[in-house]
């Protein structure tokens, strides 16, 4: 059923944030999606459902690793229906080429302009050794 957004099992094709790419294969990953939404001067994190045009998506990754220590790559493809916003994190870094450069945000071009956040294909982070778990979040925004 589709209200005003975007149906339930078109989300996950739409959202696409279930296969980020590791260095590693002793990695494990889950993918949590919330919207965010505003209430009486809160920010609220709901499940993702449905979604709009103009919702601001957070999708929040996790990892266990075997090994308790040891630096990998977390890469995670941005799907079409959305654009980056930011990570919770500042040293990310985005691409706006499938994946081929890598810079941040305001630095890359792309057609021999500035890259915006509508550009990003890929975003990436350096997971350093810091104990077998974590996460990292990022928003999007629903185009």
């Amino acid at each position: 059923m589709t209200i005003r957004g975007i149906a339930l099992g078109a989300l996950a094709a739409l959202l696409g944030t279930g296969a980020p790419a590791l260095a590693q294969s002793d990695v494990r990953l889950g993918t949590s999606v919330f919207v965010e939404r505003s209430s009486d001067n809160a920010r609220i994190l709901e499940p993702a459902t449905r979604l709009s045009p103009g919702d601001r998506v957070v999708t929040v990754l996790s990892w266990h690793r075997d090994a308790p220590s040891g630096r990998f790559v977390l890469t995670n493809p941005l799907p079409r229906s959305v654009y980056y916003q930011g990570s919770a994190s500042e040293d990310e870094q985005v691409s706006a080429d499938g994946g081929r450069t890598w810079g941040k945000l305001g630095s890359l071009r792309i057609a021999g302009r500035l890259a915006t956040p509508e550009d990003v294909t890929h975003v990436r982070w350096q997971i350093a050794a810091s104990g077998p778990n974590g996460t990292i979040a990022y928003s999007a925004i629903v185009r």
